[in-house]
């Protein structure tokens, strides 16, 4: 077989507990983002755009929609016929039939995978940060350091900081120490769960610690605490331009709000960088006499006969006249019946809002609507709660 020279993995089996009701029903990567995307359009497209032909996608938490979107890796152009898109889930052997512990032994189980394209070089992806990045630019700079593993760092906020593994570096960018979480961190180098290792360091590590009973098996936690002690080559590949991790409802809210800004904090339109998306084949949207639409992203297949005010639809959404929604994210599939005020919101896939509802309000953290729920006439759902169908029903049984 031909070598390939550098290929992905990326992990995409998390199951995304502070999502809520969002990843009740689907993993995290599949959760819809920007109208039109989902969270793992992000790092795919950054392949194709950055020439990394070869892609595995480790799933495990609800891989159903994830596989289904994912299919044969067309849309990104993976689709090929020595390399392309493969998704991984865990998979029973005469030795384990263990579910992936771990970051690094959802890796390690995958190892005959890798060695199948006999890489040089192995680029490790997270599927739940939204952001563009040249992988290609990363990695030329880890062979230019001869480096055992390169780690793509972003500055944070200080206040934020604690919350990230914290790498601090030298005046070369070589990493001198990792700290996990830490509560008064030495600097604000935020790793950003994108790492290349040379494939034979990481085979040899992965392997030593899949062997070690005590280890959690996690990249952060065992493997670069293990390099580091051994003295290997790491360095920290700095990046500034945005990066948002969307593991929790606030922090998806908020980045779906940053395509709003003038200018948008992440600009979609980029000709030079696009984002590949599987989207429904659906008429125009449609705006109606006497409906207020202001700074929102409409997508295909929308009928709008009320007011949208600073918010992002997706495909196929309905809002009746007299209808409000504002500074809300409403997913695809989803009415909002005549007189119902939707803020500060996430309302999941094919959700009907009825009349009188009132969701989130114009303060305080966000609402969420989990998929399939129909809200009874005259429902409110208060800033910060979280409800579907099974907790309409505990509420209407008290």
């Amino acid at each position: 077989m031909k070598k390939k020279k550098c290929i992905a993995m990326l992990l995409a089996g998390g199951q995304g507990s502070r999502l809520g009701l969002l990843t009740k029903v689907m993993a995290k990567p599949a959760v819809p983002f920007g109208g039109k995307y989902r969270i793992i359009d992000f790092p795919l497209s950054n392949c194709t755009n950055s020439n990394i032909d070869t892609v595995g996608v480790l799933t495990q938490y609800r891989p159903l929609e994830l596989n289904s979107y994912i299919g044969s890796g067309q849309t990104w152009d993976l689709d090929l016929s020595y390399g392309g898109v493969y998704v991984l889930p865990p998979y029973a052997t005469a030795d384990s039939s263990e579910w992936y512990k771990g970051t690094a032994n959802a890796i390690f189980q995958n190892f005959g995978f890798i060695e199948q394209f006999d890489p040089e070089y192995v680029l490790v992806l997270s599927g739940d940060h939204i952001y563009k990045m040249d992988y290609n630019r990363m990695l030329n700079a880890h062979i230019e350091r001869k480096a055992d593993v390169t780690i793509a760092v972003r500055p944070v906020p200080w206040e934020v900081a604690p919350s990230f593994g914290i790498m601090n570096v030298d005046e070369n960018d070589a990493i001198i120490e990792f700290e996990e979480k830490p509560k008064q961190p030495k600097s604000n180098l935020a790793s950003m769960g994108v790492y290349i290792f040379t494939w034979s360091v990481m085979k040899k590590y992965l392997t030593d610690d899949n062997a070690d009973p005590n280890s959690k098996n996690d990249f952060g936690k065992n493997i670069i605490p293990n390099l580091l002690r051994d003295n290997k080559a790491l360095y920290a590949y700095a990046f500034t331009d945005y990066w948002k991790d969307v593991g929790t409802i606030a922090s998806l809210w908020e980045a779906n709000m940053d395509l709003l800004k003038t200018p948008p904090e992440f600009d979609l339109t980029d000709p030079r960088w696009k984002i590949y998306s599987r989207t429904p084949v659906m008429p125009p949207h449609f705006i109606a006499d006497g409906a207020e639409v202001n700074n929102s992203m409409v997508t295909e297949g929308c009928d709008i006969a009320g007011a949208v005010r600073d918010s992002v639809l997706f495909a196929g959404v309905k809002v009746e006249a007299g209808a409000v929604v504002e500074d809300s994210v409403i997913m695809p599939g989803t009415v909002i019946k005549a007189g119902a005020v939707v803020r500060r919101a996430i309302v999941s896939e094919d959700c009907v809002i009825s009349a009188g509802c009132v969701v989130g309000e114009a303060q305080g953290d966000i609402a969420l609507i989990g998929q399939d729920t129909t809200l009874p006439e005259g429902f409110v759902v208060k800033a910060g709660e979280q409800v579907d169908t099974e907790e309409i029903s505990r509420r209407e049984g008290a």
